[in-house]
């Protein structure tokens, strides 16, 4: 019987997990079948409880459901704890664990483009729950220092705090977004900001070597502002990517390789 995975969220239809996933498999010789499915928003836990009881055996978690899912689950990670979320779900001896591999997907899209991570001083645009599920990550990937920069820097401040035994070997620092100066290698934004009207505007004394837009398949003035500077920078198809072939290891005990499938096209 064929194995069966699924993505849920609401809506869904966006999704490419299946897409990933199938092209994963088939590169691998493996024989699965994985499909979207949308769940109201009241009913996500009888969603997840049906699929599992009719013989799912993994299942990823989009938005809205993250912090739900953290709550439904028996067995967490680490990087799950520090999250507060989770993208990850299986079942094992009758309890059901709980992962987030958004953070190390991210980690290894910028080790697929080759820029450094090792002893790096990188600022974070946002302190929502996009930045919350990659810090644990970066900091286990040898981030010397991180700052987090937010509209509102009450918001930044409790981040760190809530972080901060997670992630002590690295220094934690905040920022307001209206105040964003200094010297970075790298800047990631966690932001909606640069998708929308309200653009960020990176000021001058802001600068940095490499830039990474979390969000994929739209214009971005994050991007187009590092463009302009001559920065190298991407969006975050590689962390969809790579927080998928994350996923695919746990369930399968195999880890597809990320450059193969970097192709927008795949």
């Amino acid at each position: 019987m064929t194995k069966q995975f699924a993505v849920i969220g609401n809506p869904i239809e966006q999704s490419r997990s299946p897409e990933l996933h199938h092209a994963f498999a088939e590169k691998l010789g493996i024989t699965l079948h994985y499909s979207k499915r949308l769940a109201a928003l009241d009913g996500f836990e009888a969603s997840v409880r049906n699929f599992f009881e009719d013989g799912g055996v993994g299942m990823n978690v989009t938005v809205p459901f993250k912090e739900q899912a953290f709550a439904l689950c028996d067995v967490l990670t680490e990087r799950a704890k520090t999250a507060k979320a989770v993208n990850t779900l299986w079942m094992q001896n009758g309890a059901l664990h709980g992962d987030n591999t958004d953070g190390q997907g991210l980690v290894d899209a910028i080790r697929a483009l080759d820029w450094p991570l090792e002893k790096t001083r990188i600022l974070i645009l946002g302190a929502g729950g996009a930045t919350r599920g990659v810090i644990y990550p970066l900091v286990q990937a040898g981030v010397k220092e991180i700052t987090i920069a937010n509209r509102t820097l009450e918001r930044a401040v409790q981040l760190v705090e809530d972080l901060h035994d997670a992630v002590a070997p690295a220094q934690l620092n905040v920022m307001a977004l209206d105040q964003l100066a200094g010297d970075f290698d790298l800047v990631i934004n966690a932001t909606s900001a640069s998708l929308s009207g309200d653009a960020l505007q990176l000021p001058a004394a802001l600068r940095f070597n490499y830039a990474y837009e979390m969000a994929y398949g739209k214009a971005s003035s994050f991007l187009e502002q590092a463009e302009q500077r001559g920065v190298p920078s991407t969006d975050g198809f590689g962390m969809l990517v790579g927080q998928a072939i994350e996923a695919f290891s746990i369930w399968h005990g195999v880890k597809p390789q990320l450059k193969d499938f970097l192709s927008k096209s795949s």
